[in-house]
């Protein structure tokens, strides 16, 4: 029998972990409740500040959302959203309670990192990220993961504050080329990441490739890195991500020097996880041929998701004045082009928006699908119900097969 995941530790500083990590997935699908299982069980677990004042409002009782949108009422017909903001405070507070609420409820020997992505401007970039940044740090977050972007500014931002040298650092890359950026940026701040994840092609969401993306692969990629770090004495754990579905490939990539993996996709169907349940279930039930890439995300970053998502095909006035988390320093954004460009049928009404979607108001409400390579896979790892749907497995199923099963074995959860 081979090596499984149990056999090895993630080591970060003076703390060891078991070498778990699950993903930073958005907007709240990745729950405090499904970090504090991860943490409990020894690994990591993260939560996400995507969209942080709508998950505020959700979770915790405030009316960000609704103040912003009725402040910026005016400009909801208006293409131009120069003049539409965030408040600092409320991101300030919106990301104490997601931070603060979990952190308190944590328990057992692993930790909860935070998501973090600079593509999420919020027509401020700078103003907005430090603000998450400082505010998660502030609110006792174990750890900060940097993603969806290169984040050259990110340590400089942090580091004055009291626990920048203390919580755990990392940054997301798909390629050695963005790992020396970031190396090179944050020299300034005199301080390395604590670990690197090397997201690749096969990953869930908005990918770090272009339309070449299928011309890489993450064991070549991580080698690259793994290389990299070696040849330059910089002893920074690395760990991969995208496309590692079972606890034999997990462990393929910690005998080949990973510190740890990251995972997500199977989590996404976890009683813990914040989809929907028919979202859940659409998960379970897609194809192969049902998972795409393309382009319909505003960001400009190429996204996988499903073709059978309810959000395609949608005419939705763009969202800014309420959300807008993806306006430009200009207060534009790629959908607000799209929609403008797309004319009226004989009634006068709309036509769907063709290329894009209003990533903002699509997260919120669940119906943009984005998922890993192999989610139709997941069909495989649990139980078909009398009434035709599939049994939801638990957070600690999932985390338990993938540390302790061998030669790309799956356990299903007892029916």
């Amino acid at each position: 029998m081979g090596a499984c995941v149990n056999d090895y530790q993630l080591k970060l500083g003076d703390h060891e972990y078991v070498p778990i990590v699950i993903g930073g997935m958005g907007v709240d699908i990745s729950t405090s409740e499904l970090a504090l299982e991860a943490a409990r069980l020894g690994g990591i677990g993260h939560i996400s500040d995507a969209m942080n004042q709508f998950v505020s409002d959700r979770s915790y009782g405030t009316n960000f959302s609704s103040q912003k949108g009725k402040k910026y009422q005016e400009f909801a017909e208006n293409p131009d959203k120069s003049k539409v903001f965030f408040d600092l405070d409320h991101v300030r507070e919106a990301q104490l309670n997601h931070v603060q609420n979990t952190m308190q409820r944590k328990s057992g020997s692993g930790g909860v990192f935070l998501n973090v992505m600079e593509k999420l401007t919020m027509h401020e970039s700078r103003e907005t990220l430090q603000t998450r940044l400082l505010s998660a740090l502030d609110a006792g977050i174990d750890g900060i993961t940097l993603s969806a972007g290169l984040h050259k500014g990110s340590f400089q931002l942090m580091a004055e504050h009291p626990r920048f040298r203390d919580a755990k650092l990392g940054i997301i890359v798909s390629s050695v080329r963005a790992l020396k950026i970031f190396l090179r940026a944050a020299q300034k701040s005199r301080r390395l990441p604590d670990y690197v994840v090397v997201e690749g092609p096969l990953a869930g969401g908005h990918l770090g490739f272009g339309d070449d993306w299928k011309d890489f692969s993450l064991r070549a990629i991580c080698q690259e890195v793994l290389s990299y770090l070696s040849e330059n004495d910089l002893n920074i754990p690395v760990i991969p991500a995208g496309g590692i579905f079972t606890g034999g490939d997990a462990a393929s990539y910690l005998a080949a020097g990973a510190a740890a993996v990251q995972v997500a996709t199977r989590f996404t169907i976890a009683e813990e996880a914040g989809l929907p349940p028919e979202a859940k279930q659409a998960y379970i039930r897609a194809t192969e041929d049902e998972v795409t890439v393309g382009s319909i995300s505003p960001t400009g970053y190429l996204m996988r998701y499903l073709k059978t998502s309810p959000c395609l095909g949608s005419n939705i006035r763009p969202q800014c004045q309420t959300f807008g988390y993806v306006l430009s320093k200009e207060g534009t954004c790629a959908y607000i082009d799209a929609y403008e460009e797309t004319g009226l049928d004989e009634n006068g009404r709309k036509l769907s928006v063709c290329g894009k979607i209003c990533l903002c108001h699509h997260f919120a409400k669940s119906t943009c699908y984005t998922c890993g390579h192999y989610v139709y896979r997941l069909k495989d790892t649990t139980n078909l119900l009398p009434d035709g749907t599939y049994q939801l497995p638990s957070a600690e199923h999932i985390f338990l097969d993938y540390q302790h099963s061998k030669d790309g074995k799956i356990s299903v959860p007892v029916n």
